[in-house]
């Protein structure tokens, strides 16, 4: 185990277009599928989708070293900001100015304004214009002897450190909670607690959640349904919700958080419909951070040296991008355009960001239970917060929180807008030694178009932030649903825009 825990999509007619969008009604986002019985709730883990490279440094690693040493890539800051083209934006003055990320996590991190801080003055980022950390459903205790508060620090502390790198101008709230005072659905009430408040007391438009648990382990499925409330108090007030996929590919784990399913299942927020699922892609970046090859889905598990990196063994172990078709929630009405690949379920993920250990991007820690130092870190856990700026981007350009973004994501690929970039290489199936045995579950392969390995693709941000602050206030505000040609004439305006900007 872990120690820590262009698009192309056909739409030759308005009807297709129309289904990739989808109603605004919450009604139509996704049903459960089924809400049976009241028995006693079982104790359900939630889980941080972050992994740690075994080991510390004293300074962060370059890409270079890293490759040198561990033949395996690492990343900082400047590298992926230029990967996603972000600098382009900040050259226009936007950074996420007048924004506010918020981040979740169960305990945070006792030092994350000094780490943030040291982060920010090796790295030359500005500091964001306000970092608070809320404790609103009730005080936090760090253990550092606690493996759990260790591994949740570490999460935050990733959390931060990376949506701030890609909205340096947006202002950070982190939300910690106390997950060892909760019985049964163990610290979700606790996390929909504290959404809920800052939801009521409008202190962001995203919300970025870096943890999740199998949906298989609710049971029964109603203790799932009756966690949903911040997700559709988020809805009606606008706030944008994002959840990382998870960092087991079409595996997950059961009850006992160390079992895995022996068949493809899903994760929970990311599966849930008023939540954009984030998953994890591969970059192959050279030293300035240009691309030497196209972004792939990410996977790991069959590599011997990223097993070595991460876990000190050959492999192989899990460790891929979250995906696959959720049990609980049917199919969407934002994804009616991509039926043919989910069926009459909800597919996950929608969109993908960088989350390889074969890419891992350099965070500093320093609070107690580890050795202060720069770590390697890697997982879906990186991706949310990641796209989690990308929005806080988006955000300032339309002036206000877009919302649930979702119907404007497969729109935007419906249309092959040019800020999504499609992801047609990679699959997110593992294998791992259980029981004994070597065992494999069979996931899913990227190809042309939405798939359930990287959703509707990644993202190039000078394109993507404009496009997506236009389509999703449009399809948030209109009363009716916008035609193909409407659809057709915005882009093409947002081209032009471009070309003579």
């Amino acid at each position: 185990m872990r120690r820590w825990r262009w698009g192309a999509l056909t739409c030759g007619t308005a009807l297709t277009v129309a289904a990739a969008m989808g109603s605004a009604a919450p009604a139509t986002l996704g049903a459960a599928g089924s809400t049976a019985g009241t028995a006693a709730r079982p104790v359900v883990l939630i889980h941080p989708n972050v992994v740690q490279a075994m080991g510390h440094f004293s300074q962060p690693p370059t890409t270079a070293e890293c490759e040198a040493d561990f033949s395996v890539a690492c990343y900082v800051p400047s590298q992926i900001q230029t990967a996603y083209g972000t600098p382009a934006l900040y050259s226009q003055g936007i950074t996420g100015q007048g924004q506010t990320i918020i981040i979740v996590d169960s305990f945070g991190s006792p030092t994350i304004a000094s780490d943030l801080a040291t982060f920010d003055s090796t790295f030359n980022l500005p500091a964001p214009p306000s970092l608070r950390v809320l404790q609103p459903a009730g005080p936090v205790t760090y253990n550092p002897n606690n493996p759990d508060d260790v591994g949740w620090a570490g999460e935050a502390t990733l959390d931060v450190e990376y949506a701030h790198t890609i909205a340096p101008g947006a202002s950070i709230v982190l939300l910690e909670t106390p997950t060892d005072e909760t019985e049964g659905t163990a610290g979700f009430p606790q996390i929909v607690q504290a959404e809920e408040y800052a939801i009521d007391h409008n202190l962001g438009g995203v919300i970025s959640q870096s943890f999740g648990a199998t949906e298989q382990t609710f049971t029964p499925v109603s203790s799932l349904l009756d966690l949903r409330g911040a997700y559709t108090d988020a809805y009606a007030h606008g706030i944008t919700v994002l959840a990382s996929a998870g960092d087991s590919g079409a595996a997950n784990v059961g009850l006992d958080g160390e079992t895995y399913y022996l068949y493809p299942t899903v994760g929970w927020p990311a599966s849930d419909p008023l939540v954009t699922g984030v998953g994890g892609t591969q970059l192959s970046l050279d030293a300035n951070g240009n691309r030497t090859s196209p972004d792939v889905v990410w996977n790991d598990t069959y590599s011997v040296a990223t097993n070595q990196f991460i876990f000190g063994d050959n492999g192989p172990n899990p460790l891929a991008s979250g995906g696959g078709l959720s049990s609980v929630f049917s199919r969407p009405s934002y994804q009616d355009g991509v039926s043919g690949v989910v069926g009459s379920q909800r597919g996950v993920p929608d969109i993908s960001m960088s989350a390889a250990c074969n890419g891992a991007v350099d965070t500093y820690q320093s609070f107690p239970g580890a050795p202060a130092g720069w770590y390697p870190v890697c997982g879906t856990s990186e991706a949310s917060p990641l796209f989690a700026g990308i929005v806080s981007l988006a955000d300032q350009v339309a002036g206000h929180p877009l919302g649930l973004i979702n119907p404007a994501l497969y729109a935007l690929s419906a249309l092959q807008a040019p800020g999504i970039v499609d992801v047609t290489s990679g699959n997110n199936t593992v294998s791992f030694t259980q029981d004994g045995q070597l065992d494999t579950v069979n996931g899913y392969s990227a190809g042309p178009g939405y798939d359930l390995a990287s959703g509707v693709g990644t993202v190039y941000a000078p394109d993507f932030v404009p496009e997506l602050a236009l389509f999703a206030s449009v399809l948030d505000s209109s009363d009716h649903m916008p035609s193909l040609a409407r659809l057709r004439a915005m882009l093409a305006g947002l081209r032009h825009w471009h070309r003579h900007r």
